[in-house]
């Protein structure tokens, strides 16, 4: 039997002691005892080390494989209150989906008294209107239908900067596009035409690449430890030049409407979007390398042969 000793790891002060403990306890069984004592800070708020300035503990180690004696000392942290991804998802990308619409049927106090849900005279309006509603329905649909979460959680202050973030910027591309002054495209239709026709081939990469990617962890279960390879689908076949081919296909859909709608802000989004996904992806990328001695070493993160 092991003891364990829970100290508060900014003061050091002693939270709890577990007598008794079976060697092959995890650290999420730990976490569960201590909840116990402390009915407000549930295991996904909870934060354990070994040290207080070393690497968080996992919920799958087992006490017996760590280096602890017969009395293990555990220093904890309160991560705060926390909400499930799927909740988070759901409310990065909702906002954005009727922010943007209350801009295009110019609601009240948004324009001029005079434009008051009144319309553009200009398609690529309503193109550009319809390329942003169909991109986050797609993203609340595989919110709920296609991605899998493990137990995972984000702190509350997290999502609540991510809403601000996505809200805002939906707000600030939405109020010059769909603005009484707004002009369109310098080359007209043809830009537009070509622009779109990239931006539906993206959003349909992007959503096979998700799907894929949800069928991988499907046939290996929770634990796979498979890399995802390209299949029948042709939108998969990025998967023979990068790691992250979801990233790519997003960060492609925002350039091209970008394009679409020649708009500073949209572009000014679409290249924060871009180093956010460029640092996931060589993450992603790092971990597959890491993990798989036969991993294509063609495979870039996230822009083919480049980057």
């Amino acid at each position: 039997m092991v003891k364990v000793e829970v100290l508060d790891g900014r003061t050091r002060q002693q939270l709890c002691f577990l007598d008794k403990v079976e060697p092959h306890a995890t650290i999420g069984e730990i976490k569960s005892l201590f909840h116990k004592s402390y009915q407000q800070l549930y295991p996904a708020r909870q934060d354990l080390k070994l040290d207080p300035k070393g690497k968080s503990l996992r919920d799958d180690d087992v006490l017996q494989n760590l280096p602890v004696g017969t009395t293990a000392t555990i220093y904890f942290k309160d991560l705060g209150p926390q909400v499930g991804w799927t909740m988070v998802f759901l409310a990065e990308y909702i906002g954005p989906l009727f922010i943007y619409l209350l801009f295009y049927f110019r609601a009240p106090y948004i324009y001029s008294q005079q434009d008051v849900f009144t319309s553009s005279p200009y398609s690529v309006v309503t193109l550009a209107c319809a390329c942003h509603t169909c991109h986050y329905i797609k993203r609340l649909i595989e919110t709920i239908f296609v991605h899998r979460f493990s137990h995972g959680t984000m702190p509350l202050r997290t999502i609540v900067r991510n809403c601000v973030y996505y809200w805002a910027f939906s707000a600030w591309l939405a109020f010059y596009i769909n603005h009484p002054l707004y002009t369109p495209p310098s080359y007209g239709d043809m830009q537009v035409n070509y622009a779109l026709a990239i931006f539906v081939l993206c959003e349909l990469g992007n959503f096979s690449i998700h799907v894929a990617l949800n069928n991988l962890k499907a046939e290996g279960g929770p634990k796979c430890r498979k890399f995802p390879h390209p299949t029948k689908n042709p939108f998969t076949w990025l998967f023979f030049f990068v790691s992250c081919p979801n990233y790519t296909y997003e960060v492609g859909a925002w350039a091209s409407f970008s394009v679409m709608t020649q708009c500073l802000p949209v572009a000014l989004f679409t290249f924060l979007a871009f180093i956010q996904m460029t640092i996931w992806a060589k993450g992603k990328h790092k971990t597959y390398s890491r993990e798989f001695k036969d991993y294509p070493h063609l495979r870039m993160p996230i822009i083919p042969l480049l980057l």
